[in-house]
């Protein structure tokens, strides 16, 4: 008897392990759909920026437009509230604007009505700046499991993950460089977070990624315009 509870302890504890893997799954959810990568032959890839938008738009924006580049901002709904004209000048600079919650709270077990207050607020503000287009999702920190999917997936609405993501694994600048440079690839979409930059590293970084891939052919599009090549 005591056996066989250690073995129902055990089983459990690896059912547990592996659906925590497939809250985290870059490249899979259990409904709707999901992008984290484009197959295209095109040297063109996808800039994505998490969180915000803050008061960082002022020095990232000018990066872009240097490199006339396009990306995708995936914004969180309190900090729309807060700083509303900054994000209205990333919708007027043409870059592409998704949803990121309004609180940035990981959406596993949430309730329906949790995550359907946390999308549709932010929605909401990112129709006050004045987008019209479609809204694509991302979920912090990537978390998803049943609950949010099933809800993205009732209201056509896309997950956004990433394939590059220099900030997880690597801390120096050189090393989120070179990580980006040797493993990029057309179609690829990459992760990062400026918003919050305070020592002007997350943008030292975006400068050089602009730079180096533009002088490898590399064109910088929204997500949307990677998924429509």
């Amino acid at each position: 008897m005591k056996k066989k509870l250690i073995m129902g302890i055990i089983l459990i504890a690896l059912i547990c392990a592996g659906l925590f893997q497939v809250t985290k799954l870059r490249t899979f959810q259990l409904f709707g759909a999901l992008t984290y990568h484009a197959e295209t032959e095109e040297k063109v890839i996808a800039l994505t920026f998490d969180d915000g938008p803050t008061k960082n738009v002022d020095q990232l924006l000018p990066l872009l437009d240097k490199y006339n580049a396009k990306a995708t901002f995936f914004l969180i709904g309190n900090e729309i509230e807060k700083h509303p004209e900054e994000a209205k000048k990333l919708f007027d600079a043409g870059h592409q604007i998704g949803n990121h919650t309004y609180s940035h709270k990981r959406m596993v077990l949430k309730s329906p009505s949790f995550i359907k207050e946390e999308i549709e607020k932010t929605d909401e503000l990112i129709r006050s700046i004045g987008y019209t287009e479609e809204i694509d999702f991302r979920p912090p920190y990537g978390k998803k499991f049943i609950g949010l999917p099933y809800y993205l997936n009732k209201h056509n609405k896309e997950t956004i993950m990433w394939s590059l993501d220099p900030e997880t694994y690597y801390t120096s600048v050189n090393e989120k460089i070179s990580y980006v440079m040797e493993n990029i690839e057309p179609g690829s979409i990459i992760l990062l977070h400026p918003m919050y930059d305070q020592t002007g590293e997350i943008l030292q970084v975006v400068e050089t990624i602009l730079k180096e891939l533009t002088n490898e052919g590399y064109r910088f599009v929204t997500v949307d315009e990677l998924q429509a090549l």
